[in-house]
């Protein structure tokens, strides 16, 4: 949690300068690019990357890492071959020109996001909870220098693009050393214990797959439709009130979601049940969220203005919005790894696929009604926090052993 408060410190902190060297429509063009990162991304590895917390040998670990490994490598190549024969038809779909060129950094980018899910998983198999702040904080450090460096030179959304490619890439190096080092483990790689392996957790392709790509399509398709439905600007302003509101909540919701995994998994293993860690990750959760998100309610449009300038109040209207949706997913996201640790891919498939339904017919019902942005952003926030708070609920029956 300490290395992720640093980590979103130095972007958000940037954050002044880069509304004043980057306009809306730059940040309407990154925010596309992620969200297209983000959904392959997402399900790169076969997320084959949560079973790895699971093995209690390190050396079935291993070989989960390395049968992630060569299905992202797998996904990335074929995202290749797509994006060198149909980019054309791919930007006219997105209906952005600039995107054009980026769609072919979405292999080397979505390569990059697999790898760090599989890595961040093993590392924290392993204990490396420094390592992993590290990596957070490296990450960060290189991302302003290349955002503010590239921003300054040349215009355009290449130096807000370049950055998190480039920031990737430094994380990932920093993961990978504590593996690499350790030769004799990686001497436990074998053909058949992949394959063994492959058979063993297939629910996880099976049903964590498509739940988590139905989680990633409900927040990043929304994006993809506001700038077709409504426009590139208006996606950037929303884009960039997600990721002031997102980075710092989602850093530390992961910090302690690891933790909360680690722990929960051992308790599973001990007693059978997980009420002891859910409880106390909930407690810490409400206690960081309930204070930040209630003070900065009242505050956060002017505090937009101010500190972003006036041409980003509507971003701090945004943020206000759906600041009540940010603190309640906030608190249910963090501990929704109970459904892996309790093996239940099927549920977590269904809590997905109705955030996706919702957020798809949100925004349909908003076009076709022809309301406001603010409006839609209303809809969306009143559905999705009566669907975290249901969430929440289970989570803590499923603690507690009810429907295990």
């Amino acid at each position: 949690m300490t290395g992720a408060t640093i980590a979103q410190a130095i972007p958000v902190a940037i954050s002044p300068i880069l509304t004043r060297i980057y306009t809306p429509e730059d940040f309407g063009v990154l925010a596309l690019f992620m969200a297209i990162t983000s959904i392959f991304g997402s399900i790169a590895s076969g997320r084959y990357e949560l079973a790895i917390m699971l093995p209690k040998k390190d050396e079935d670990a291993i070989n989960i890492f390395a049968l992630g490994f060569i299905i992202t490598s797998f996904i990335s190549f074929l995202l290749l071959v797509l994006v060198l024969l149909f980019n054309d038809y791919f930007t006219k779909l997105l209906n952005n020109n600039e995107i054009g060129i980026w769609l072919y950094f979405v292999p080397i980018a979505v390569f990059f996001t697999g790898l760090y899910n599989i890595l961040n998983y093993f590392n924290n198999r392993k204990k490396q909870y420094k390592d992993l702040a590290k990596a957070n904080i490296i990450k960060s450090i290189v991302l302003t220098i290349v955002q503010l460096s590239i921003g300054f030179i040349k215009q355009g959304a290449s130096g807000l693009i370049s950055g998190q490619i480039i920031s990737q890439f430094f994380a990932n190096t920093k993961l990978l050393l504590n593996i690499i080092k350790d030769k004799l483990l990686i001497s436990k790689i074998s053909k058949i214990k992949i394959i063994a392996l492959t058979k063993r957790y297939k629910d996880f392709p099976k049903y964590s797959l498509p739940a988590g790509l139905a989680n990633v399509l409900s927040q990043n398709l929304t994006n993809i439709l506001i700038s077709s439905f409504y426009s590139v600007a208006t996606l950037g302003f929303y884009s960039f009130t997600q990721r002031i509101l997102g980075t710092p909540s989602s850093l530390i919701g992961n910090s302690i979601g690891q933790v909360f995994f680690q722990q929960a998994t051992k308790e599973k293993q001990q007693t059978g049940k997980v009420i002891n860690s859910f409880n106390s990750t909930v407690k810490k959760l409400i206690i960081i969220g309930l204070p930040s998100f209630g003070m900065l309610f009242f505050i956060v449009e002017d505090l937009f203005t101010f500190v972003f300038g006036e041409e980003w109040r509507i971003a701090g209207t945004y943020a206000q919005i759906i600041l009540p949706l940010y603190l309640i997913r906030f608190i249910s996201s963090t501990v929704s790894s109970i459904n892996t640790v309790f093996e239940k891919q099927k549920t977590s498939l269904y809590m997905n696929i109705l955030l996706l339904i919702s957020s798809m017919v949100s925004i349909y019902v908003a076009d076709y009604l022809n309301l406001s942005f603010i409006d839609f952003l209303s809809i969306l926030m009143i559905v999705l926090s009566i669907e975290y708070c249901l969430f929440l609920l289970y989570f803590k029956k499923l603690s507690q052993g009810v429907f295990s």
